[in-house]
């Protein structure tokens, strides 16, 4: 998006904070991981030097299927249930942005969701993506850009921004409103 950025973790207990809805879930989860970060920020530090123009932003994704909300897959069972489970089928992603001025704490958040329909999904595919890893990083444990993935998305329904955890449209206008 064309702006300079360093990486925090927030490194929260995710599981420890829970909603029932997919939204509610994943504004808490940004906002907790807002909250870890300020507390981490050294006072008087880089960041305080530049504070004016140094704005946080925390996000969190999660996937929901069937009306079942999955965040990371935590064996490789579940990720081959999961992947199994959107093959001929779809699911809907949910993502928060949470923006926080450091200079003068004004915090904006806000959500946006997608769909993806996928076409039928090989199980050599799904073993292969498992054999990665890559699914235990991401929420509903499949990567919409992977080069595996890819070929059997059928469509999107909204941002592929939103599917692969960071809505631009909707950073841009918090990032506006934090100012």
């Amino acid at each position: 998006m064309g702006y300079e950025f360093a990486i925090m973790t927030a490194d929260i207990d995710e599981k420890g904070i829970r909603r029932e809805k997919p939204e509610d879930l994943v504004m808490a989860l940004a906002e907790a991981k807002a909250d870890a970060i300020v507390q981490r920020l050294p006072v008087g530090g880089p960041l305080e030097e530049d504070a004016s123009t140094t704005l946080l932003i925390t996000a969190d994704t999660v996937v929901v299927y069937r009306g079942v909300i999955r965040e990371k897959p935590t064996s490789e069972k579940e990720a081959h249930e999961f992947i199994k489970g959107y093959s001929g089928s779809h699911a809907a992603v949910v993502g928060s942005i949470v923006v926080t001025n450091l200079a003068t704490g004004k915090r904006c958040g806000g959500w946006d969701s997608a769909e993806v329909y996928f076409l039928e999904i090989p199980d050599e595919v799904i073993d292969s993506l498992i054999d990665e890893g890559i699914t235990f990083n991401v929420a509903g444990g499949l990567m919409l850009e992977h080069p595996l993935t890819l070929p059997f998305v059928d469509a999107v329904v909204g941002s592929t921004d939103t599917v692969m955890g960071l809505s631009k449209a909707l950073t841009e206008k918090l990032l506006l409103e934090a100012l």
